[in-house]
């Protein structure tokens, strides 16, 4: 197995590459070392401070007892001390931010709550479409399509995430897994804040209730899961979504950010199978719809919400990609993408505008042309022009061969 590992991996390592080493220090104090060398930018204070206070906030609100959260806290502290286990643990903290305000949200008090919408995302739903997709797709219902819509939703959904991560981290460049934990968490973590700040009743809540008012106190449904739970003999999903820690958070549908996410960033490093990638998103669309998860609205939403996020990564973030490479371990560098430097507004040095001309000896002086005159197409006098004189010689030129051509004429009395 290892002799298979190096044959595809680190066949083509170039000599003294050492960019894709991994920290294997058990000792603290090399973490330490570089948090007192390391110069704190903006960026960072927004970045660390927002995680923080989401983070302080769900130690607060979150109902367990004092010493059981302080434990898990400590725990995370020492991972992150770590240096073998902080370049994987510390990198993925937007995730964990996300993760544990998710499972805090089903804690929330109701008193603090917004209320629950169930006919905008309906009414929008129609209003752009035309009718309620959902509805539509869901209207034929057959044992097939259940497996079908099964797989992406009930299956790939949850294992997707580590899949793609063990894949980025093998055949991608260098410090592509710390982006892609980044931005696949950053989007989680504000799409459970948007579901918590505008809760929406998902299709399934209109089949089982109609428009008729929610509330907090209601359990959650599995929608057209239940079906697979009837097939397979199971309560997996039923008892799953029932008590899911967000029961109306239908916009955004953070499926499809997932699946968006996943996609994008597949993409990016195998740029020859996104028309795969792509069909894997859609296939995921018409899961959720068909099986009376989300509306169409919530999809785009999601997509929208994780395009930006890997947008930003991209340029901030992200190392840029060979395409000749397949292994993150024959990166020679790593090169990152400059928005300033392809700025069209920006000024550089390689700019045409900014190339120095060099001078020499026949370099011509436009003073030397102030006194002189330009000649006018009227001044006979001055100047022929060269078209004219040309013309002029070939008319001579002419009448010499025309009267050399004639024949001499006696004339007879």
């Amino acid at each position: 197995m290892s002799r298979l590992f190096r044959k595809l991996f680190l066949s083509n390592r170039p000599a003294g590459s050492k960019v894709a080493n991994l920290e294997t220090s058990l000792d603290p104090s090399v973490t330490l070392r570089k948090l007192r060398n390391y110069h704190v930018s903006k960026t960072d204070i927004c970045h660390y401070g927002f995680l923080g206070s989401v983070l302080l906030f769900v130690f607060v609100v979150n109902p367990a007892v004092w010493i059981a959260k302080i434990s898990v806290y400590s725990l995370f502290a020492v991972l992150f001390l770590v240096p073998a286990t902080s370049q994987f643990f510390f990198n993925a903290l937007p995730i964990f931010t996300w993760l544990a305000l998710y499972f805090t949200s089903s804690t929330f008090s109701a008193e603090h709550r917004p209320p629950i919408t169930v006919q905008v995302l309906p009414a929008i739903e129609t209003i752009l479409y035309g009718d309620d997709l959902s509805d539509i797709l869901a209207a034929s219902l057959n044992k097939p399509l259940d497996f079908f819509a099964w797989i992406p939703y009930g299956l790939f959904h949850f294992g997707a995430p580590f899949v793609v991560a063990i894949i980025l981290f093998l055949c991608g460049p260098p410090t592509i897994l710390r982006g892609y934990a980044f931005a696949f968490g950053y989007m989680n973590l504000l799409g459970v804040i948007s579901q918590n700040l505008f809760p929406a009743a998902p299709p399934w809540y209109k089949l089982i209730y109609g428009l008729s008012p929610a509330n907090y106190s209601m359990k959650g449904s599995p929608g057209g899961l239940g079906r697979i739970d009837k097939y397979l003999g199971l309560n997996l999903y039923t008892d799953g979504f029932s008590n899911s820690a967000v029961i109306f958070g239908a916009f955004p549908s953070l499926h499809s950010g997932c699946a968006t996410m996943e996609a994008l960033f597949f993409s990016y490093v195998f740029p020859k199978l996104t028309p795969l990638f792509v069909f894997y998103v859609c296939w995921l669309w018409w899961s959720t719809m068909y099986l009376t998860h989300h509306y169409f609205v919530d999809l785009m939403a999601g997509s929208v919400l994780s395009y930006a996020f890997f947008q930003y990564t991209k340029y901030f973030h992200l190392p840029l990609t060979e395409p000749s490479v397949y292994s993150r371990w024959s990166y020679a560098e790593i090169k990152k993408f400059s928005v300033w430097f392809t700025d069209p507004l920006t000024s550089n040095d390689n700019d045409i505008e900014n190339i120095i001309v060099p001078t020499g000896d026949h370099e011509i002086e436009l003073n030397s042309l102030e006194n002189s005159v330009t000649p006018s197409i009227f001044d006979h006098d001055r100047s022929v022009s060269r078209s004219s004189a040309t013309s002029n010689v070939s008319l001579e030129v002419q009448d010499e061969l025309m009267s050399s051509s004639r024949p001499n004429k006696q004339r007879i009395d």
